[in-house]
């Protein structure tokens, strides 16, 4: 009878790398797991849970078996015309094969046909028109130590590991020496038990045990002692001072934040940075949440500033109050717990008033020149070696902008346009922006608002990079917003203009994100802009010859983003394409209000058979040369076709007129009484008439009925849907 326990498996290194500390637990217990399931160690409904600490990669896998079961395997080995000669006998080419197969495989084809009742044997089974001689055998199922090695070297091998370091390890044996190791981190310990019982493994150059160590100050026994395998994470934390598993220890630094912040009151709260709690729950093996503070006098400076340098550089949480302003509060996760924390609150508050200070130097510094005086100064930064410098690139967006606010038509609006796309550049000069990349814009509003720029342009220059990852918010102001379209306009037809394409995952000028920023503007501003005019505009703003003819495929790059992203918004596939190639729609602001139509239309019982005539239609039509849609009513003979044109008269005004209203929704439903007519035609009249007058006349009311049906959507793209 296979034993059945659980396993646990531990290394313990030297510090991890933080940001990837999470991913490398989940990929060594993941990996380990189904290297055990592979060898059949483990049942497919057995559970393992990963652990990831500073200094250790751990995982406990349910339910693994001592030894494997047995395997039963068939081999083919060649056709029966091949193995035997005319009299029957193994033909050499079969003793040959059976000799590599094994001994027990050579033994069999001696007795051959006699003694093939066993486990292993030799067979004869048809395959499609032939028949083929088989080797059955049984494989001795893997014991716990080989299939633990096995997987264990795997899973270290797979890890996703930012960056190899190689050091030396001094070999175990009586001649002294060397080895080298490649890991991540030079490593110390290997945990493995079965149970209660060591199994006997190596990797890294290490053996392995039963004890780890603990935290390098707290732990109250060293080494650590795992008596069993399920006792691992309690053990660990009782005897070592150390949360190992990295949910675990996220949870409990949440917690005490929010501790923290009850207890301050007054509606305080801690940056809700993801990315940050992450890294901290990286850097600490048992949190310990202090409130710490700095001088009010800072909070004179922006408060991007300086919540960017405590969580940048020092991995602290600012502390904002009720209404989401800076306090001179922060809180430290530490990775100890005196009784004294005195000495750590205090080695703290010294370590962020520098940084502080730099940043107040930097600000006050940065608006001792206006950003009008560093304009010239954007000529000497290169922005890309085929674009030119950054001046080349703002007069580009300056051109832009300037064209999309003509196109708005607001001279008041031009104006503001003009000023900030002049500006919007210049604080990539400032000392601020040179020490933190990341508030590039930020500061540029600041500053602008210091040289009395007013707000309009201020916070078009703050917000012209927004959208700036998916679900940020989009320009709150229309200056905003056309500086933001120009400058992604100006980024999308640049790089596609010089064959910067984004390939497969690989997108290093973020222009994926760059167009789904033009997408979600033109649609959810409901701005009304051609997106063919908008790429005519920014092919204009380059000096003719710079760029190759790419604007069809930067129009249909656009175009997938914007499928995509309205399926994002709960769409079907057929919903979306129905509505974004309806016929003569020069913008998308009115796409949210055909979607809606065309997701009203669906749902109407007679929308199956009018999508599948419309599309009938369209592929008639598309055999003929451009259709007159006028209809001459002396033409119509057949009593079908006389109804049809009845319905349209008495329908398509009323449609008409709805589609004016741009009250899509209605407009489509009144269309849906064409139902009958439409399939009755199809049924009685032929199309394709003898007489050619009759003919015409005939795909003059089809031509005509295609135009109705398909102002809101085109509808033919519906036809199989749901």
């Amino acid at each position: 009878m296979i034993s059945r326990e659980n396993l646990l498996v531990e290394l313990l290194v030297e510090e991890l790398p933080p940001k990837a500390l999470e991913n490398l637990g989940n990929a060594f217990g993941r990996t380990l797991a189904q290297e055990l399931h592979s060898q059949g160690l483990v049942a497919d409904a057995s559970a393992h849970t990963t652990f990831a600490s500073p200094r250790r990669l751990a995982v406990h896998v349910r339910d693994v078996a001592t030894v494997a079961p047995d395997v039963p395997e068939s081999k083919k080995l060649m056709p029966v015309k091949v193995a035997f000669d005319t009299q029957g006998k193994p033909s050499v080419a079969l003793t040959k094969k059976a000799q590599a197969m094994g001994p027990r495989c050579a033994d069999l084809l001696q007795t051959w046909p006699d003694g093939q009742d066993g486990a292993d044997r030799l067979f004869v089974q048809r395959d499609g028109k032939d028949e083929f001689l088989y080797y059955a055998s049984v494989l001795p199922g893997a014991d716990i130590r080989a299939g633990l090695q096995r997987a264990l070297q795997t899973a270290i091998e797979r890890l996703p590991i930012p960056k190899v370091m190689t050091y030396q390890l001094q070999d175990n044996c009586a001649l002294p020496g060397w080895s080298s190791v490649s890991f991540v981190r030079p490593a110390h310990g290997v945990v493995a038990l079965h149970g209660a019982t060591v199994v006997p493994v190596q990797a890294l150059g290490l053996q392995s045990g039963n004890t780890t160590i603990g935290h390098r100050f707290e732990a109250a026994r060293h080494p650590v002692v795992i008596a069993h395998a399920d006792a691992y994470a309690e053990t660990l934390e009782r005897d070592g001072a150390v949360i190992a598993g990295f949910a675990a220890r996220r949870a409990e630094i949440v917690r005490q934040l929010g501790a923290a912040c009850e207890r301050l009151g007054g509606g305080v709260h801690a940056v809700d940075d993801p990315a940050l709690l992450d890294e901290v729950t990286a850097l600490v093996e048992r949190p310990n949440v202090l409130v710490c503070s700095f001088d009010e006098q800072f909070l004179e400076v922006p408060q991007e500033c300086l919540i960017l340098t405590m969580k940048a550089n020092q991995k602290y949480f600012p502390l904002l109050d009720a209404s989401h302003r800076l306090t001179n509060r922060f809180l430290v996760v530490s990775n100890i717990s005196p009784s004294d924390t005195s000495a750590v609150v205090g080695g703290n508050e010294r370590v962020v008033r520098p940084r502080l200070a730099d940043a107040r130097f930097f600000f006050d510094q940065d608006r001792k020149r206006s950003l009008m005086s560093r304009v010239e100064g954007l000529s000497r930064v290169v922005y890309h070696n085929k674009l030119g410098s950054q001046g080349e690139r703002m007069q580009r967006v300056r051109s832009i902008a300037d064209a999309l606010a003509g196109e708005l038509g607001d001279r008041d609006l031009l104006a503001d346009v003009d000023m900030a796309a002049q500006l919007a550049k210049t604080d990539l000069l400032t000392d601020m922006v040179g020490e933190f990349p990341e508030l590039q814009g930020i500061m540029g509003g600041y500053y602008a608002r210091h040289d009395g720029m007013g707000d309009a342009v201020a916070m078009a220059i703050e917000d012209h990079y927004k959208p700036r990852f998916a679900g940020d918010a989009l320009p709150r102001t229309t200056v905003g917003l056309v500086l933001a379209l120009a400058d992604k306009l100006e980024t999308l037809v640049g790089m596609f203009g010089i064959g910067n394409l984004p390939t497969g995952d690989k997108d290093p000028f973020a222009l994926r994100r760059h167009a789904l920023g033009v997408v979600r503007m033109l649609v959810e501003r409901a701005l009304p802009l051609a997106p063919v005019r908008l790429v005519e505009m920014g092919f204009a703003a380059f000096p003719p010859g710079l760029l190759k003819d790419v604007a069809e495929p930067l129009g249909q790059f656009l175009v997938e983003r914007l499928k995509g992203y309205l399926r994002d918004g709960g769409h079907t596939g057929a919903e979306v394409d129905a509505a974004i190639h309806a016929q003569g729609m020069a913008h998308w602001a009115e796409l949210p209000l055909r979607l809606s139509a065309v997701r009203a239309f669906a749902a109407l019982p007679e929308a199956p058979a009018l999508a599948a005539a419309n599309k009938r239609i369209g592929n008639i039509l598309k055999k003929v040369s451009p259709v007159d849609p006028h209809v001459s009513e002396v033409l119509l003979r057949e009593p079908a076709e006389q109804a049809l044109h009845a319905a349209m008269l008495q329908c398509a005004p009323q449609a008409e007129a709805q589609f004016a209203d741009k009250d899509y929704t209605a407009s489509l439903q009144t269309l849906a009484a064409l139902r009958a007519p439409v399939d009755a035609f199809f049924e009685q009249v032929m199309v394709n008439a003898p007489e050619m007058d009759l003919r015409l006349n005939r795909l003059g009311l089809l031509q005509a009925l295609h135009n109705a049906m398909n102002r809101v959507a085109d509808l033919s793209r519906l036809d199989g849907q749901g």
